[in-house]
Parts: C-alpha cells; structure tokens; sequence
C-alpha cells in the first residue's frame, strides 16, 4: 500500500553553507586529472605558466625528474610544441596509491602576437623548464618623447 507524503519544498534543498562547502572540495581538494588514457595510452598533462613582458613572452613548464635532453622543443611560425616522456617510477608492482604522473607529454601553443622564433632561449633549473621568446619590433611598445616648442 502507497503512503501519500504531503510534499515539502524546502526539505530536499541544500543550504548555501553546504553547497558553498562542496564548492570548495571540489576546487580545492580533489587533483586535477594529470594525465588522461586514449586507447590504452597515457599521456600525462605538461602544467604550463606563460606570461608577457614588454619585451618577450615567458613560459614556465614542471618536467621534474627530466634531464634537459628528455624535452624536445620546436618553434614552427607562432606555434610552440613541448614534448618529453616521464617514465613510470616503478614497473610491475600494485600500487595502492599512485598520484605521481608519468607517461608521454606533448603540449602545443600558438602565440597570438609576432615573435622572433630565432632567437627563442630555453633554460631548465630545479626541474622547471624556462622559454623565453621575443616579441617582434613591431609589437615591443615604443616610448616618444614629446618635445616643446
């Protein structure tokens, strides 16, 4: 036999405490994916940080445990590739837990100003790779005088 419940709106809302709450579980505390499989294969999320200055444009790359010759980088035109492979710390083994990436990388950015590819310069310190690549003439900002008369 059905119980006919009489309905009540506000019973099944959340507060705005709690809902704030899962917000920031959400954001905060659970990682991001930091690798993704595609038919069997991982590939591991290269982290960027890219910024400008008036003069160049700056990237930032985590690659720790890399040695500089594991990352390979091109510059075709406006568009940047940064490619490497981390490899798996420990083969054949059952993890029980297991947050630390490791796969094949591969990143691509296309700069949206003129740049001197030519004069590109890569750095790798404390296993963060450092791009640094000019900006044209045409877009470095130009400071006139103005002279009276």
């Amino acid at each position: 036999m059905a119980e006919i419940m009489r309905w009540e709106p506000f019973r099944d809302m959340i507060t705005l405490r709690d809902a704030m709450d899962r917000l920031f579980e959400d954001s905060f505390f659970r990682p991001r994916a930091l690798w993704r499989e595609t038919n069997g294969d991982r590939t591991m999320r290269l982290s960027l940080d890219v910024y400008m200055t008036p003069e160049e444009v700056i990237i930032h790359a985590s690659v720790p445990g890399l040695k500089p010759e594991d990352v390979q980088i091109t510059l075709e035109g406006d568009t940047l590739t940064i490619k490497g492979e981390v490899k798996a710390p420990v083969e054949n083994v059952d993890y029980i837990l297991q947050e630390r990436p490791f796969g094949h990388f591969s990143r691509t950015l296309t700069f949206n100003i003129p740049i001197q590819s030519d004069k590109a310069e890569a750095s790798f310190e404390n296993g963060v790779l450092t791009l640094i690549v000019p900006k044209a003439e045409a877009v470095k900002p130009k400071t006139i005088k103005v002279q009276a008369r």
